[in-house]
């Protein structure tokens, strides 16, 4: 039986761009963007987790993080079916950020992070994960 993961992502903007972690589904070949985050530790809560997650994987200190709302997703990843609830923040960043044209990296994957204008996500292009989080940052 699969558990169902709770996470916590934080939606950082600048510029009219938003941070975003690129990803591809090995099995399906499909690319996507995620927002920044992970999963919250027992004993955690879903603001601490996004501050922590943003420390750990980026270095970056939040120096503010405004909850915008709660999300459920059942989602198929690498032929194994997901399911999550996702704390979702509006944040900003006490450190100096990165350059838009300067590469970024997850510290534990490896996975690239880098700014994309928010109008060219789900235009036509990758997704933004978790769905619905573009919608909870425009209201």
């Amino acid at each position: 039986m699969w558990a169902i993961r709770h996470v916590a992502v934080g939606l950082l903007v600048r510029n009219g761009k938003i941070l975003v972690e690129e990803g591809a589904d090995r099995v399906s070949g499909a690319t996507y963007y995620r927002a920044p985050g992970g999963g919250i530790e027992v004993g955690e809560t879903a603001e601490d987790a996004v501050r922590r997650e943003f420390l750990e994987e980026l270095g970056f200190t939040l120096s503010e993080v405004e909850p915008l709302g709660v999300l459920e997703s059942s989602f198929t990843y690498e032929g194994e079916s997901r399911h999550e609830i996702t704390h979702v923040f509006a944040i900003s960043a006490a450190d100096p950020l990165p350059a838009a044209t300067v590469e970024v990296r997850i510290r534990d994957t490896g996975a690239v992070v880098r700014w994309m204008a928010i109008e060219s996500l789900g235009a036509g292009g990758p997704p933004l994960y978790p769905r619905g989080a573009l919608d909870l940052l425009r209201r």
